[in-house]
């Protein structure tokens, strides 16, 4: 058996009393990550305060905001093994963000947080007549080194026009201002901000002209959508040859559809419903061979089917040129659009026959509306197809059509809404 002295049995009992208060030291640096300076606190928690109320003061929060019990919304990294702030959502956006008081109030300790990267503003300014710009733009100045997201959503009560201090946060890869109430005309130097990736300004009150968009070739999705934009769309869209999604639908812009889109050979929606386009179907659509959806309506196009090589346009799922004063007939080539799963010629002067053989070159459609254009003769479909289209098959309002009853015999559920039944005329044979 092992005998230690006196002096070797307290240098063990020291070696052991070091190594528990160093585990003990480590597990604790490692449970509370690092520390958060005073003045970085102090910026976050009038800044929380400003928007959700002075009742909120974070006592329950411990060891630091960034610990064991982190805010709401509020998201921190590591810098020099310090704590900092970089993500803000405020509102009820999402199931962590902290809810927005009344009338909420952006503090100038906000522009502090010098590591801030995405800014969330959700159902906040709901009371009448607030505004963004009652903050100077110097201050947003001191943000634009780290900003890269800044979303302004749903705001009834923000008026005023889009602040100019926008154009100077040029590392933000993401600008997301919607269904708010900001109206006037969009600063003429929004292509400043170049490392852009989404540009959202939908369901505003903007006027005037979309300004010109050179430089910005790295943008993926354009939605300007739902305001008030008028005069044509601007060529330089043309040169956005990385856009993904391009959506300028109910607005007022006028002019022809410019023939440069047929260079944004990624683009896989093309949405420019509801405005006042006119000069027909542009024959360079067909050069998009990467659409997905297609969606014209309502516009004052006029023109014929006939000048698209539709097979072209082999990827699309949804075309919809309801309301464009079409005339002519549909085309057979038409038909080899495969993978068409939507198809809306409703509300046109279209004539001729519909191909029975839709239901079989083109497999995967299920909504068909020719509703309301001079499209006679009979619909000679099967059973079967008007099983698979029920109520999305729109052919009333076409006098001259009438569907072969027999097919559908007992499945008047399914018999084309608004749609006779042709008329057999039957033989008389004479006595």
């Amino acid at each position: 058996m092992l005998r230690f002295t006196k002096k070797q049995q307290l240098y063990f009992l020291l070696c052991v009393w070091c190594l528990v208060v160093n585990w003990s030291s480590a597990e604790t640096e490692e449970s509370e990550g690092g520390p958060m300076e005073k003045t970085e606190k102090a910026a976050l928690y009038s800044t929380v305060q400003g928007f959700v109320g002075d009742s909120w003061n974070g006592s329950y929060l411990f060891p630091d905001p960034c610990g064991w019990t982190p805010i709401q919304g509020v998201t921190c990294d590591l810098f020099d093994d310090l704590w900092y702030v970089t993500a803000l959502s405020f509102g009820s956006m999402r199931d962590n963000s902290l809810a927005c008081t009344e009338i909420p109030v952006i503090r100038p300790q906000l522009f502090e947080l010098k590591h801030l990267k995405s800014l969330s503003l959700f159902n906040c300014f709901t009371s009448p007549n607030q505004y963004l710009a009652s903050v100077s733009d110097e201050k947003w100045l001191d943000l634009s080194k780290n900003l890269e997201t800044l979303e302004i959503r749903s705001n009834p009560g923000l008026i005023g026009e889009l602040p100019s201090f926008i154009t100077s946060l040029t590392n933000l890869q993401s600008l997301v201002v919607l269904e708010n109430r900001l109206t006037g005309l969009l600063p003429e130097n929004l292509a400043k901000l170049t490392r852009l990736r989404r540009l959202v300004l939908s369901g505003n009150r903007f006027t005037g002209r979309i300004p010109e968009v050179y430089g910005l070739t790295g943008l993926l999705i354009l939605d300007l959508s739902r305001n008030f934009f008028s005069g044509p769309l601007p060529l330089s869209v043309g040169g956005l040859s990385s856009l993904l999604k391009l959506d300028v639908s109910n607005n007022y812009l006028e002019g022809k559809v410019p023939i440069e889109l047929q260079f944004l050979k990624n683009l896989t929606l093309l949405d420019l419903r509801n405005n006042r386009f006119s000069g027909g179907l542009t024959k360079e659509i067909q050069e998009m061979s990467s659409l997905v959806e297609l969606v014209l309506s309502s516009n004052h196009l006029e023109g014929d089917l006939t000048g698209i090589e539709w097979r072209n346009l082999k990827n699309l799922v949804v075309l919809d040129l309801s309301n464009t004063g079409l005339k002519g007939e549909i085309p057979w080539s038409i038909l080899e659009l495969k993978k068409l799963r939507f198809l809306g010629l409703s509300n046109n002067s279209l004539g001729g026959k519909l191909f029975p053989q839709m239901e079989t070159k083109m497999p995967c459609l299920n909504a068909l509306y020719v509703n309301g254009n001079n499209i006679s003769g009979e619909l000679k479909f099967s059973k079967k197809f008007y099983e698979r289209m029920g109520r999305r098959l729109g052919a009333w309002g076409n006098p001259n059509l009438c569907y072969h009853g027999d097919e559908i015999k007992n499945l008047r559920d399914h018999a084309p809404f608004g749609v006779n039944q042709c008329k057999r005329m039957k033989a008389v044979t004479l006595a």
